[in-house]
């Protein structure tokens, strides 16, 4: 790569472009829905779509361009450490003058485009897609079956993880701690949080579980939240997190992830948006990064009594891990480090018309469990009452009894 810095210098402004240029309304729904035989579970296929929002969007993701990282050509360069793969995808990136850096509208860096090399390893892996795109396959598709708890056992169970994709635990990471599916898949939670509680999530999207802490009180639309948040130490480089440096040992830092062992193999790297958390060296790496915990901190806010989310803002960044490789010229003079490519604000909110019947369902619930309580007090406040004219009647009768000196007539014969 003859130029390079140019590039670090634009990328803030390239992801913004991206993000802004393609804006989508996210559709969500649980399908195949079955109850377990003794209803403590449930199955279901959680599907997502997305829509085009014109009117919320920059230009035309169809004809803007952006010059970005050659992800397929980084990826060929991973799977060249497979021996009998080394020699043809060598033979290839030379054959169609691959670069490290390509050229592509929005539009298809998000939903996908045919890319020569990965059309040509298709045909002798056939478990590898011709096609590439961050978002390619995802429209209208499914992340996997899901087996839930119903929480008819305990209302801390409820949504609850049990199976994704038939399995009760990963098999991606070093030790069992990493590999546990905790939690539930982040679109509701249990009933009567207390914020002292740590609470769970697994985002597919991650490759593993996170987890979520009480930060401040809030209020939505006029309904009492909780706000949960993302801590530093989930992403943190500590030997909580070691099981999920692969190979062992190869940790890059605080404030990424390593993911490529779930993404066949392609050297994807997660973080916060611009690098919010994490080490400085991957901030200062890149020009333009502006980390702020306004913009890129990923939040919950949820109703403590219903456990239903309110507001929410799911952000990350998508980096791909790049070094200079002495056996392909196409990295060029590159210096090792994760290059950021695009950052996703997933945010919800709460509409008034729902929130409204929210509040409504939440007040008459206050009513009904508090009618105990009300009963208790209206009995002692009425016995305090019955007590006091009681006392006061004795009172009264005690007075007009008197002593014999004071009933004795005033005239006496």
């Amino acid at each position: 790569m003859k130029h390079p810095q140019p590039w670090f210098k634009s990328i803030g402004t390239q992801e913004e472009k991206l993000w802004k240029s393609a804006e989508h309304r996210e559709l969500r729904n649980k399908a195949d829905i079955q109850f377990g035989d003794n209803g403590t579970t449930i199955s279901a296929v959680r599907k997502e779509a997305y829509v085009f929002e014109r009117n919320q969007s920059v230009g035309d993701p169809k004809v803007d361009l952006i010059r970005t990282l050659n992800i397929p050509a980084v990826t060929a360069m991973e799977w060249a450490q497979v021996r009998f793969l080394r020699k043809l995808i060598e033979a290839l990136l030379k054959a169609y003058q691959q670069t490290l850096f390509v050229t592509h509208t929005v539009d298809e860096l998000l939903w996908g485009y045919k890319d020569e090399i990965l059309s040509l390893i298709n045909i002798f892996k056939p478990e590898i897609s011709p096609y590439f795109g961050l978002y390619y396959g995802k429209n209208g598709t499914s992340d996997g079956d899901y087996v839930f708890l119903t929480g008819e056992d305990s209302y801390l169970n409820f949504s609850k993880i049990v199976e994704w994709n038939g399995k009760t635990s990963l098999d991606w990471w070093t030790t069992d701690k990493c590999n546990m599916i905790n939690g539930t898949d982040g679109d509701s939670f249990h009933p009567l949080i207390n914020k002292e509680e740590i609470l769970y999530i697994f985002p597919s999207e991650f490759c593993r579980s996170v987890y979520i802490t009480f930060s401040d009180f809030q209020s939505v639309q006029g309904l009492p939240a909780f706000r949960y948040e993302v801590p530093g130490e989930v992403l943190a480089n500590t030997s909580d997190n070691a099981g999920f440096c692969v190979p062992k040992g190869n940790c890059l830092g605080s404030g990424v992830l390593n993911i490529s062992i779930c993404k066949n193999g392609a050297p994807i790297i997660i973080s916060f948006p611009h690098f919010y958390q994490a080490d400085e060296k991957f901030v200062s790496a890149i020009h333009g990064m502006h980390p702020n915990k306004d913009y890129h901190e990923t939040f919950v806010d949820i109703n403590p009594l219903t456990g239903i989310i309110l507001r929410a803002a799911k952000r990350f960044q998508i980096n791909v891990y790049v070094k200079k490789l002495d056996d392909f010229a196409e990295t060029g003079n590159i210096r090792t480090l994760v290059f950021p490519v695009m950052y996703i604000n997933e945010s919800v909110l709460i509409d008034k018309e729902t929130a409204s019947r929210l509040k409504s369902v939440i007040n008459t619930t206050l009513i009904i469990t508090n009618i105990p309580y009300i009963v208790m007090a209206l009995g002692v406040f009425f016995g305090l009452i019955f007590t006091w004219l009681a006392c006061k009647g004795q009172g009264s009768m005690d007075e007009s009894q008197g002593t014999a000196d004071e009933r004795a007539p005033l005239i006496r014969t």
